[in-house]
């Protein structure tokens, strides 16, 4: 991890117009001096589940996963996260210590607020606070309907939903270096890496996909779909 020091113009900061904005000048200048940025490449843990809460972070670019320690001392795989998803206020507001881990899977910058500030503007600012309270909202949202509908689908459409959720949501493109592993496909669908391995592979002897070590290309997004919906 590069642990910077990095400041930057909280005018132009599109977290301004995301959720601080409606907070007055000088309340976004009181914010703004006390923020700051690192970056944090491939593999680094961002947040560690049981650490305690000190900051407020919030996801400028790069990709992440949410994950979760199971009883046997395995990772469980929640959910990706994209800059805007705000997964690391999940547990901002309910405990003093992360209940889940939030580590890079691409080379990520996150902004650093300190958890006290934004707090005390929250106490003071009804609107703010609901603006949190939104996004909380839609990322918890987002992460029991995405396993909802893994859950109800079969081995097949399980594999599809996760190319067809990096193709049409995380990159916007059909071919593209998947980010996560096989066996991490796997943690995050509920199934053993070995399947996984055998349904890309029954992907491609099909001509669905098309893949090139790390590199997925869809060539029949329709059929995918359709093992998606039905699988």
């Amino acid at each position: 991890m590069n642990s910077g020091n990095i400041k930057c113009d909280c005018e132009d900061c599109k977290l301004k117009s995301l959720f601080f904005s409606h907070v007055t000048v000088d309340e976004l200048i009181d914010i703004c001096e006390i923020k700051e940025e690192r970056t944090y490449f491939k593999g680094d843990i961002i947040t560690k589940e049981g650490d305690s809460i000190n900051e407020f972070l919030y996801l400028k670019e790069g990709l992440v996963k949410l994950s979760k320690s199971t009883d046997e001392g395995k990772d469980q795989i929640i959910s990706f996260s994209k800059p805007f998803d705000f997964v690391s206020l999940l547990s901002v507001f309910s405990s003093d210590t992360y209940q889940y881990s939030v580590s890079a899977i691409e080379d990520s910058h996150v902004c650093i607020l300190d958890l006290n500030v934004v707090k005390n503007h929250a106490r003071q600012n009804a609107l703010f606070t609901m603006d949190l309270m939104k996004r909380v909202s839609e990322a918890t949202d987002k992460i029991v309907l995405d396993n909802l509908e893994i859950r109800r689908k079969h081995l097949k459409g399980r594999v599809a939903h996760v190319l067809l959720y990096f193709a049409n949501y995380i990159y916007m493109k059909e071919e593209f270096e998947l980010p996560i592993s096989r066996r991490e496909i796997a943690e995050y669908i509920g199934m053993t890496t070995e399947n996984v391995i055998r349904t890309l592979s029954e992907f491609r002897k099909d001509k669905i996909i098309k893949i090139f070590g790390k590199y997925i290309q869809i060539a029949d997004k329709k059929r995918l779909e359709n093992i998606s919906e039905f699988g």
